[in-house]
């Protein structure tokens, strides 16, 4: 088990880091969250991770704070949500508002997650409740980092929601829509959760 990478940071993506340890490249899967706490290239990091092992692949994902990554343990020992999944999960929504939302049985805050439906939000619930409530403490509040250009908003929104799992054609159409609608003063972690939900 790889639980942490102490190194430098060498490319930063909304779903990635690339992460460089003692001249080995590691390829670390992010939320969102962890995205906009993760410092500038080039500088020195630490990042929680978890290793999931399948037979066709061995994924690495991180986590800015150690609070992130337990919720995520918590989020893929449900039934019916992968790792992918609960990445989406801690992109559409904070770690508080997930525990919130499961201690409180708020279903139709987990359901509004993309993929979750019904069963899985109710599922979770009821497997997760006791376990979180211990997480109800402390707040993680998310500095917003704006992105200037639309275009380049556009592209790396894109990227990133393709990346989490949604088809290319129905990502573009949710963005050029939320663009219009609030226009390209948006963040990039605002443009990827609304695209989510």
């Amino acid at each position: 088990m790889i639980a942490f990478l102490n190194g430098r940071l060498v490319q930063k993506e909304p779903t990635y880091l690339l992460i460089d340890v003692a001249g080995v490249g590691y390829e670390v899967k992010i939320s969102l969250q962890t995205f906009e706490q993760v410092q500038a290239v080039n500088e020195n990091l630490r990042i929680h991770t978890v290793l999931i092992i399948r037979e066709d692949a061995h994924t690495l994902y991180g986590f800015s704070s150690l609070k992130e990554k337990q919720i995520f343990e918590q989020l893929i020992s449900v039934s019916g949500i992968g790792p992918n999944t609960a990445l989406i999960m801690l992109s559409s929504l904070s770690s508080n508002e997930i525990v919130q939302a499961i201690v409180h049985d708020d279903v139709n805050t987990i359901k509004s997650v993309k993929g979750i439906g019904l069963k899985t939000a109710q599922r979770a619930i009821i497997e997760l409740k006791d376990k979180l409530t211990k997480h109800l403490e402390g707040s993680d509040a998310l500095p917003q980092a704006g992105l200037p250009q639309s275009s380049s908003l556009r592209s790396e929104a894109l990227a990133a929601l393709t990346t989490l799992g949604l088809p290319k054609a129905s990502a573009e159409k949710s963005i050029d829509l939320i663009i219009k609608r609030s226009g390209p003063d948006l963040s990039l972690e605002e443009l990827i959760k609304l695209a989510l939900k």
